[in-house]
């Protein structure tokens, strides 16, 4: 769990704490109210109000919250790819749902990472800070409090999260990049798909040109979103006549092919919450992508 310090400079000596908190620690107004609810602000150690002034030297801190999420574990097997005690970052399985719904009380990402918690010894709420589509596979990032959960959507908002994506598309693309600028919404009301609409939101997708499989009709790609719209690639990919393999919304089944659509989160790169370091993280294309590839060629 995040702890936050911060030693009182010269030019600080008798400030209230609640003001020191608000310049040096970057929290939501939410996340603030929690912590002040819970006693969790102290100076040298001991708790302190928000009216407490400060002294030069003084060591102002605060803790997060605990919270725990209570799914019911099931022993469904997970890849980590990075963890510290602020993030866990997994490569996740295609035919894997993120979260429970009404349709879908078990058996889902969630339920697995409540066993990964009894295993580990670690408690924490269940916070996924991306969503991938229950047949779309690769990473998926989940933050362990409610600082790291609002950091990274704030990234997210100011378009300093770069995610890649790795396709195979139907047809052959020519050119070897190109950007897809076109509105996301929906088209039918009824319809729960969406599409390129004019009064959609803004959405940008580039895309560049990894391999050509000219005999069987296919193109590996390379996408980069610089928007995060639902179903984004898969709408874009689609209008412009090159659907994802395999898509059973947005193009065509081709299980003969693979059972799945053919679309994996192959890399992200973000500033950590909490250390500020940067992090880049890939995952490898699962097998039965890996598999479809070596039979395209």
């Amino acid at each position: 769990m995040a702890d936050f310090r911060h030693v009182v400079t010269t030019e600080e000596d008798g400030e209230e704490v609640r003001v020191l908190m608000r310049r040096h620690f970057d929290l939501s107004s939410r996340l603030r109210g929690k912590v002040k609810r819970g006693k969790l602000v102290f100076l040298n150690g001991r708790y302190a109000e928000g009216f407490h002034r400060a002294k030069a030297g003084d060591v102002l801190s605060i803790t997060l919250p605990e919270e725990r999420s209570r799914f019911i574990p099931e022993n469904i097997p997970i890849d980590p790819v990075y963890e510290d005690e602020d993030l866990l970052i997994l490569n996740k399985q295609p035919g894997l749902i993120v979260h429970p719904t009404k349709g879908h009380g078990t058996g889902t990402l969630a339920n697995a990472l409540m066993y990964y918690m009894q295993q580990t010894g670690e408690s924490f709420k269940i916070r996924f800070v991306n969503r991938l589509d229950m047949d779309t596979s690769g990473l998926l990032v989940v933050a362990k409090n409610a600082y790291c959960q609002n950091n990274y959507v704030e990234q997210q908002k100011k378009n300093q999260v770069k995610k890649i994506y790795t396709a195979i598309v139907r047809g052959v693309i020519e050119e070897d990049q190109g950007e897809i600028y076109l509105p996301i919404g929906f088209p039918d009301p009824d319809d729960i798909r969406r599409g390129v609409c004019e009064n959609g939101a803004p959405s940008l997708t580039r895309y560049r040109v990894i391999s050509r499989f000219r005999e069987s009709g296919c193109t590996l790609v390379s996408l980069l979103l610089e928007t995060g719209r639902t179903h984004q690639i898969r709408v874009h990919m689609s209008h412009i006549g090159h659907p994802v393999l395999s898509d059973s919304l947005y193009g065509v089944p081709e299980p003969d092919l693979i059972g799945r659509q053919a679309l994996h989160a192959s890399s992200l790169t973000f500033r950590h919450p909490v250390t500020k370091k940067e992090l880049h993280i890939e995952a490898p294309l699962p097998d039965d992508m890996s598999s479809l590839i070596e039979r395209l060629r």
